[in-house]
């Protein structure tokens, strides 16, 4: 069924008995409402935060225990379409009963014609959400309509046609989530790896780490710096001889590349802000959620780094930049950086003097090295990982829209 030529993958399908079809004569909303869901059977709340889009099902959400607002019940088998912002592209199965936000469709199958959860992929492709948006009405936030996507009209094939559809698409999901799975040992590895190597369990509260308690001194950040600098302020554009990293680049503390403004500087203007690895980036302003993110730089290349970002040094005899990138990274360091933030009412900012006073484990330098060694030979698995996981995601993606 599938042709691996060229790279592609195409599915040979003779569509000439499937039937155009209505959306709505498959499924149906189910709106059933439930007024004090902190009081009602469910314990389990779907919220608009808990979908992610391109994900065939709902892997997250949150307890129903102190949510006093209404909300709508579903059933396992359901499928949960957001239906406000519809250009996100959220919509997934669920595989347990709850109740979710208001701003969600509730969609149960009629399984006399389709065979349970074939709809589900169908809700994910780019014709679909391409009608959606086009019928989502409002102004600040579009929301669609369930009589307009009712109305969506797609070729339906026989239901033992529609089974073995499924089946290969349910089993391109299992592939995505075991990769999934496996990401997620690896990430508890690598967290439990530094734990292990730099903590110990607090007989009481810990002055500096609560629960946790140094295996070594701790010493404040701002010793173990040799240089803090803050970006260029300079206008960028599309093109240019040098790429300017912003927050954006910044990402659970690894660079992401794929969305760069550029700098062409004049006599030599940037040499003081050309990066060099082993630099470690910090986000100064951002959203509330968002600001304080750290990434390493370790990329070949000549870039400098926009004024939202300020450039923290190590000093290389007592501090591996490694360590300090995943310590910042850590739940411990979040929560030291999130210490500082101050509120706005759209940007937070840090202050990159109280960066300096952040407590940090300091093991000795031989011993950081030897830790963050065997955590890169970890983040090479990882990235294997990852990139596993987005070429099934793309194929599951190609053969999704191929079908419908």
């Amino acid at each position: 069924m599938v042709n691996n030529e060229l790279g592609e993958k195409i599915l040979k399908i003779d569509k000439s008995d499937w039937k155009l079809t209505k959306l709505g004569t498959l499924a149906e909303d189910i709106s059933v409402r439930v007024d004090k869901p902190g009081e009602s059977k469910y314990d389990r709340f779907v919220g608009l935060d808990n979908f992610v889009s391109g994900d065939i099902k709902i892997k997250s959400w949150a307890s129903t225990k102190n949510l006093t607002s209404s909300a709508k019940a579903f059933k396992a088998g359901d499928i949960l379409f957001a239906r406000r912002n519809a250009y996100l592209r959220r919509a997934s199965l669920v595989d347990f009963d709850g109740c979710c936000s208001g701003d969600a469709f509730v969609i149960r199958e009629n399984l006399d014609k389709v065979v349970p959860g074939y709809l589900t992929f169908l809700m994910n492709t780019n014709a679909l959400w391409d009608y959606a948006n086009s019928n989502a009405a409002g102004t600040m936030s579009k929301r669609v309509k369930w009589r307009d996507l009712a109305e969506y009209e797609f070729l339906l094939p026989p239901k033992a046609e529609q089974a073995q559809l499924a089946e290969l698409l349910w089993a391109m999901d299992e592939v995505i989530e075991m990769e999934n799975n496996n990401l997620m040992k690896i990430k508890i590895i690598k967290n439990s790896l530094f734990d292990n190597s730099v903590y110990l369990a607090a007989q009481t509260t810990d002055q500096y780490f609560g629960k946790k308690e140094s295996r070594c001194e701790v010493v404040k950040l701002g010793k173990l710096l040799s240089e803090i600098q803050y970006g260029i302020s300079e206008g960028l554009s599309d093109a240019g001889s040098t790429p300017i990293l912003r927050m954006n680049n910044l990402q659970n503390g690894k660079l992401q590349l794929d969305d760069l403004k550029y700098y062409n500087p004049k006599n030599g203007e940037l040499d003081k802000f050309i990066l060099n690895k082993g630099d470690v980036l910090f986000n100064r302003t951002n959203s509330f959620d968002l600001v304080g993110k750290v990434s390493l730089f370790n990329v070949e290349g000549v870039f400098s780094f926009a004024s939202y970002l300020i450039r923290l040094k190590a000093n290389e005899r007592t501090l591996d930049s490694r360590f300090l990138n995943f310590y910042l990274n850590s739940p411990i360091g979040i929560a030291k950086i999130r210490k500082y933030r101050t509120p706005g009412v759209s940007q937070s900012n840090i202050n990159a003097q109280n960066l300096k006073h952040i407590s940090i484990p300091l093991p000795d330098l031989g011993r950081q090295t030897e830790l963050m060694d065997k955590i890169e030979l970890l983040e090479i698995v990882e990235n294997l990982s990852i990139s596993k996981i987005s070429a099934s995601q793309s194929l599951q993606k190609s053969l999704i829209n191929q079908i419908f």
